[in-house]
């Protein structure tokens, strides 16, 4: 006979001791050297637009959650993360009130009107950037030049948009027949474009990723297979003709890394199972060389990852595994 008693309960019966606010703080980590990067190329507007933004998701959180009467959850860091990443896609040249709006768009309507964190069904700070790339072109396309340099500087051409854009490498890419030099993919590497804050320092962003990985926050699936399907396809279906893409200078180019890796990765708008992630990653690749290379608009991470994050619970759905039992138990009901 023992005294033991033993107590049943439900699951889950391992329990893992981080929270969202560590999950998140190990997100704003990783965003650090991107957040450096952006400073030094592009000065202290980079600064003070991430400072505002991040300000302003934080406050528009709280807000809702006072007028509303629900439980504050700024700090569980989430709204910050928004805040950074809606910077990064912003250029440090723009007014300091766009990153307001951009706020307001991404916690009130993108986040808090679909029930808060883990209920969003689309990236907020992709929503935020969206609604001002439609609302405000001419500001979100005129991006600036770095104010330093490290190497090369990247020859500039007139394309069509030059009243809207100051020629980004996507940009010459899609509307001149432009050959990138030795230089060119030096300074795409390190961040010495021109482009949004977060969004020019390849380096700096895996660095980024290769914490997340180490501190297991996301899976190497959607970041890696988003990537290489854009390769891929923008080798074989170059611009001059088949196999004749600049494929390694064209991923390093635009939000493709910063979009693979913080924002296509987001809990609640991407796939939890192993195959879903990688039908993620495989989408979202097609659709953005899809909309660079046959679209009006040089860039398309975005609007790919938003329009991936729609049929999240569809892939979900059909690539969850099957219980074991779950079959059997309705042929027997059946009979």
């Amino acid at each position: 006979m023992t005294d033991k008693k033993y107590v049943v309960t439900g699951t889950p019966h391992i329990r893992d001791k981080a929270g969202v606010n560590k999950i998140m703080l190990d997100v704003i980590i990783a965003l650090v050297p991107a957040g450096i990067a952006g400073i030094y190329f592009f000065g202290i507007e980079a600064a003070m637009v991430m400072a505002v933004s991040v300000l302003a998701c934080v406050f528009f959180e709280w807000a809702y959650k006072k007028v509303t009467k629900q439980a504050c959850t700024i700090k569980d860091l989430s709204a910050v993360v928004t805040g950074v990443l809606l910077a990064f896609n912003l250029p440090s040249s723009v007014p300091l009130w766009l990153p307001i709006v951009g706020a307001f768009v991404a916690i009130i309507v993108a986040k808090e009107l679909f029930g808060g964190i883990g209920q969003n069904f689309i990236n907020p700070a992709l929503a935020g950037r969206a609604f001002l790339v439609a609302a405000y072109p001419v500001l979100m396309l005129n991006v600036p030049e770095p104010i330093r340099t490290l190497g090369g500087r990247l020859v500039t051409q007139a394309t069509p948009y030059d009243v809207m854009t100051d020629a980004t490498p996507l940009a010459l890419m899609k509307w001149s027949e432009y050959i990138p030099t030795q230089a060119d993919y030096i300074n795409a590497v390190i961040g010495n474009i021109p482009g949004m804050i977060g969004e020019t320092s390849v380096i700096a962003l895996l660095l980024g990723f290769a914490y997340l990985l180490v501190k297991k926050i996301i899976s190497w699936r959607i970041p890696v297979v988003f990537v290489v399907t854009v390769a891929v396809f923008t080798f074989v279906f170059g611009r001059q003709g088949f196999f004749t893409g600049a494929w390694l200078y064209e991923i390093l180019l635009g939000g493709l890394f910063l979009g693979a890796i913080f924002m296509a990765t987001d809990y609640s708008s991407s796939p939890v199972t192993p195959i879903g992630q990688i039908i993620m990653g495989f989408g979202c690749g097609v659709l953005t060389f899809a909309i660079r290379h046959y679209g009006g608009y040089p860039e398309g991470v975005a609007y790919s990852i938003l329009l991936m994050n729609l049929f999240v619970p569809i892939i979900d759905k059909y690539t969850k595994p099957r219980v074991y039992g779950v079959n059997k138990a309705k042929k027997e009901a059946k009979a």
